[in-house]
């Protein structure tokens, strides 16, 4: 039975069907943290992404997909997310543990000097043939190519939709019109949002952002009514905001692989700040199980605490 908190969140979403509001219950009470309407999801997207030694030989045991879904069971997260090959590789074996995200699209880090944008990778068919609980994509705003990928996506989400699968977003600006610094800066990050939730995600994942104004159009609106940025807190409460004013489930990357002393601290801000949950990837996986289970229950504590 779904807890009150699950059934206000489910209310946000008052257009859906019944399908897309019941794989989104089941994401909710999956895991340590079933109920209480946050999440702790693990995403092992990074071996295309940017290789395969990059990101396993920190951890050898993650060059099998099974070591991925099976830390991600054995920590009671909500949810598996993946590309196409890893999650056809577990999903029979595992079908029911844990649910499926299948993120349909992808890119590599072996072409150089062109505006992002990810290639469609996966299906909704592939993600209905697999047992998967929505599909993932990826948006860059702030890159040339971001017109197609909004579209592209647009119907994705129609499609998916209709079959009763909820969408998981990423979305990370990125592109020539905005400096590395930028891609984070709380006013784009914040924009970032918005855009996925008009686009009709359902679950959004952005970066934390940093304290730093990139658009000199927003930088003066955030002086004028005093926007408050100097905590992490503060950026995170800002960033949820503006998904709907807190209408949307908005969840934040962990990032780069860091000690676990700084990652408590980043989630314990993030979780004060009204996040409904993290996106944990390297930060997991590239530690040995028993470490890396002993960090996702502290970070689904965090949250647990956290109102």
């Amino acid at each position: 039975m779904a807890t009150a908190k699950v059934r206000e969140i489910l209310s946000w979403y008052s257009s859906e069907n019944p399908g897309v509001k019941a794989n989104l219950a089941r994401l909710m009470n999956t895991g340590r943290l079933a109920g209480t309407g946050k999440f702790v999801i693990l995403p092992v997207d990074q071996g295309f992404e940017h290789g395969p030694a990059r990101s396993f030989a920190p951890n050898p045991g993650g060059y099998d997909p099974r070591y991925h879904i099976e830390l991600a069971i054995e920590a009671g997260c909500n949810a598996y997310a993946a590309p196409l090959g890893f999650i056809e590789h577990v999903a029979s074996d595992y079908a029911g543990d844990i649910p499926l995200i299948l993120k349909l699209n992808n890119s590599d880090s072996l072409s150089k000097g062109h505006e992002p944008c990810s290639a469609i990778t996966g299906s909704v068919e592939d993600a209905l043939r697999l047992g998967c609980a929505a599909i993932g994509y990826t948006i860059y705003p702030g890159s040339g190519a971001r017109n197609e990928q909004y579209q592209d996506l647009r119907e994705l989400i129609l499609e998916a939709k209709a079959v009763g699968l909820p969408t998981v977003l990423w979305a990370y600006p990125r592109g020539a019109g905005l400096s590395k610094e930028g891609e984070t800066a709380v006013d784009v990050v914040a924009y970032a949002a918005q855009i996925a939730a008009q686009l009709g995600a359902h679950i959004i994942k952005v970066k934390p952002p940093k304290d730093h104004v990139e658009q000199a159009e927003a930088k003066k609106v955030y002086e004028k009514f005093g926007i408050p940025t100097a905590s992490l807190k503060d950026r995170i409460a800002h960033v949820v905001q503006s998904a709907f004013n807190g209408r949307r489930i908005v969840i934040f990357s962990g990032g780069e692989a860091k000690g676990t002393d700084e990652v408590l601290k980043e989630v314990a801000e993030i979780a004060a700040g009204g996040a409904f949950g993290s996106i944990m990837g390297r930060n997991a996986f590239q530690r040995p199980k028993v470490e890396a289970i002993q960090l996702l229950h502290s970070v689904m504590d965090a949250f647990a605490k956290a109102k």
